[in-house]
């Protein structure tokens, strides 16, 4: 079973999925070695908004929550009517909160969910990045944040959280194994451990004080995470979890594998009339893996046949017109031992293009589509980064580096990352001063922790290639510190070099 460790930072317990000797025979060598860690945590961040925005009438579920929402509203509502001047302070949050109130309840939270995995933890509440580089959804309530600081200070909201604690301990481990067996199943159905990536994380957050019956999921750059409330029967929606985690396994397949979905593009002519996210009628990357991981999930729920024709049948009439071809071309995955990540070009490769650009013209769409649980794309534009990474891992620099200056020159996405990404096209040109310049301009620019850590350990292997070892030694110094806990593997690396110089890997001699 999992081994759970309590962290410090937002009471935060983090599990470790390990596996078996005997299920690592059975499906891989190997299989347990270096696994990155799944995380379930709670936040006081998180916390904070939620409860500011059920301070200001947020009510949507509460009849079905865990009476621990119901609970720390009365606590709160008890603070803000005995302390002096709370109303001065909680007028002008909640006139905030009144105004940008969305007509739809799920949009309502979800701005506020996406706004708080973009704050550091309390008390700052500081932006991680800057305010233009926010999602679109999370940029539009920013400004709320002051009004929720003054807020949080003066009603003494942190005395709460500690209070609360405990009980957010008792959740996190009621569904440490349900989630556990999860991933657990999910990655012995890929025979796919989630390793060999740096740098991502997959983390679900709960908190008592959001509707039970909304699941919040969000994809950033490389990490993922889903954001849920317990029910007063304490159940959560396993499944919605699962969707994202597939995601988070399969992306990276799908990016490595870039250039074999050139021949599958004129396919997305035949759905534009599909009712599902424009981002998949634009984008045959999300397509395909939105569609493979929908056949995945067909596969592993316990439903009859016939629930199961009717489902594959919805997914078509929506748009996710190759969930059917996943389907049936799982049957062979399942019996071979390959991996997914050995079998995924495989079960790509033999699509016949003009058969499902036939069968799609042929589709009564539906009028709408159960909205994609995945926010695919995080800041504004951001699908310019998202694609140029992808092409860069298909083995395509000239495009990677067109779009990262695009995004770049735009200034609509976050430079730092634009930066980074130009200076990995210049060190596989092979380019060392570029990518000197690009990775010392994105450590001016950057916010995001990895970019920051990684950009000072390819320095460091940069200046030991020059051979200036003390500057390569300060280099993998600032990489440990800016690497922390949270960063791993780029600790590692960092650590290594500060070791021994930095060896670049002999190429194969061709027989």
């Amino acid at each position: 079973m999992p081994e759970i460790r309590s962290g410090s930072l937002g009471q935060c317990v983090r599990l470790a999925f390990g596996l078996s000797m005997a299920v690592v025979l059975a499906v891989a060598s190997g299989f347990a070695q270096n696994r990155p860690q799944v995380s379930l945590e709670t936040s006081e961040t998180l916390f904070t908004v939620l409860t500011a925005i059920n301070t200001c009438g947020y009510d949507q579920e509460l009849n079905f929550s865990d009476p621990l929402r119901a609970q720390i509203r009365s606590e709160v509502a008890k603070a803000v009517a005995n302390t002096a001047g709370a109303q001065d302070v909680v007028a002008p949050m909640c006139g905030f909160y009144r105004q940008h109130q969305a007509s739809d309840s799920s949009r309502d939270l979800s701005q506020y969910v996406s706004l708080a995995l973009y704050l550091e933890e309390a008390p700052a509440f500081t932006l991680k990045v800057k305010q233009a580089e926010l999602p679109p959804d999370a940029g539009a309530v920013a400004d709320i944040v002051p009004l929720m600081s003054a807020f949080y200070q003066k009603i003494g909201l942190h005395s709460i959280w500690e209070r609360h604690r405990a009980r957010y301990t008792e959740l996190t481990e009621i569904f440490h194994d349900p989630l556990a067996k999860m991933t657990f199943d999910t990655e012995i159905y890929l025979k796919l451990p989630s390793t060999g990536y740096l740098g991502r994380q997959f983390t679900v957050y709960l908190d008592a004080m959001g509707a039970p019956g909304q699941t919040n999921a969000r994809n950033y750059a490389a990490d993922y995470y889903v954001v849920i409330s317990p029910t007063s029967s304490t159940a959560i929606k396993m499944q919605q979890i699962r969707h994202t985690y597939l995601h988070y396994l399969l992306d990276p397949l799908a990016m490595k594998n870039g250039s074999s979905f050139k021949r599958l593009e004129p396919l997305l002519d035949d759905v534009k009339l599909a009712p599902m996210d424009a981002a998949f009628k634009s984008n045959i990357s999300l397509l395909v893996t939105e569609c493979l991981v929908r056949a995945i999930e067909e596969r592993l729920t316990k439903i009859s046949e016939a629930e199961r024709a009717r489902s594959i049948d919805e997914a078509d009439k929506e748009g996710y017109v190759l969930t059917r071809y996943f389907y049936d071309a799982l049957v062979k995955f399942e019996k071979d031992p390959a991996s997914m990540r050995n079998a995924y070009a495989d079960l790509v490769g033999p699509i016949d293009a003009g058969k499902e650009m036939k069968r799609a013209s042929l589709i009564q769409f539906s009028g709408e589509a159960a909205p994609e649980l995945l926010h695919l794309a995080g800041r504004r534009n951001e699908h310019l980064l998202l694609n140029a990474e992808r092409r860069l891992a298909a083995g395509d620099p000239e495009t990677a580096e067109k779009l990262a200056q695009q995004a770049l020159d735009e200034q609509e996405e976050d430079s730092g990352r634009a930066l980074f990404i130009l200076a990995e096209v210049a060190t596989a040109n092979r380019d060392l001063d570029g990518a000197r310049t690009y990775f010392e301009r994105a450590l001016k620019n950057a916010h995001e922790p990895k970019v920051i850590a990684w950009s000072h350990i390819y320095l460091g292997r940069i200046f030991d290639l020059k051979e200036d070892r003390f500057a390569a030694m300060d280099q993998y110094r600032a990489a440990l510190t800016a690497a922390g806990g949270a960063l791993p593997e780029a600790k590692l690396a960092a650590q290594k070099g500060l070791d021994q110089p930095y060896e670049p890997p002999v190429a194969k001699q061709p027989e």
